[in-house]
């Protein structure tokens, strides 16, 4: 069984802005997905946010190991319902890589439960990336460092928790760094943050990106059947405490009934 991914783009750049129509004539979200299908290992499609429940309906997210989402221009487009849906299935065991301006994100907010605010600049600045946690699978076959000539700056403080584990530190020509690579848990699912990827630049072609991208998505699967029990709040009755008890004082609810949500 191959790890079954789906790269979910905005696609609204490459529609209107010509500049990225060149580097990305059939989408960002082409671009990963066929890197991604360069490792046998990984089976990826796509999904943007113009198609019927932005391409992600009930059925076709139970059958997700790994999502990736990339979105910028118009993030309170997409549906309450389906964000929700996405976040039930992480908690759930699937993994989900953010890329770029998905910070802000609502499925990245949704998760974080923060601002997930930083500084920014979009001067085509040179950006290196230092590897910092050398031993972690999505750094795998990757230089200690990397330099991405041109990209958008992103600077501290990002607000966002306290992470994981941090993979990636980044250092910008005007002098700026950023935690550009960051692991949380959020139930049973895996959670990778990755700063590159201004639609204007070229970044989703360059091998090392790419790398990271695909160890990024076996990092991020979980093997395990979904954890179905993680949206249960059982009643557990007095009989069934797992010692001998006896019950005291008054109470709300009646024996097995549902708590309030």
């Amino acid at each position: 069984m191959t790890i079954r991914t789906i790269v979910w783009g905005e696609n609204i750049h490459e529609q209107t802005n010509e500049v990225v129509r060149s580097i990305y004539p059939d989408g960002m979200h082409a671009v990963i997905a066929a890197a991604l299908n360069a490792d046998p290992a990984i089976t990826a499609s796509t999904a943007t946010l113009q198609e019927e429940e932005h391409g992600l309906p009930s059925a076709r997210l139970a059958e997700t190991d790994v999502l990736l989402w990339w979105g910028h221009k118009d993030h309170g487009a997409v549906s309450d319902a389906v964000v929700e849906r996405v976040a039930k299935r992480v908690w759930e065991g699937m993994g989900l890589i953010v890329l770029h301006s998905g910070h802000f994100s609502k499925i990245f907010k949704r998760l974080m439960g923060t601002p997930c605010a930083l500084k920014w600049r979009e001067a085509g600045e040179r950006e290196r990336l230092w590897a910092i946690n050398p031993a972690h699978p999505i750094t795998a076959g990757l230089p200690e460092h990397f330099v991405l000539e041109n990209e958008e700056m992103y600077g501290e403080a990002f607000s966002v928790p306290e992470p994981l584990e941090t993979v990636f530190i980044s250092w910008f020509a005007g002098g700026e760094v950023f935690r550009s690579g960051m692991t949380w848990r959020r139930g049973a699912g895996n959670v990778f943050y990755f700063r590159p990827g201004h639609e204007t630049y070229p970044t989703y072609h360059d091998g090392t990106v790419q790398q990271v991208l695909r160890n990024a998505v076996k990092w991020a699967y979980n093997p395990l059947a979904p954890y179905l029990a993680v949206h249960d709040a059982p009643n557990v009755p007095v009989e069934s405490a797992l010692e001998p008890i006896v019950e005291r004082g008054p109470r709300l609810h009646q024996a097995g009934e549902a708590g309030y949500r």
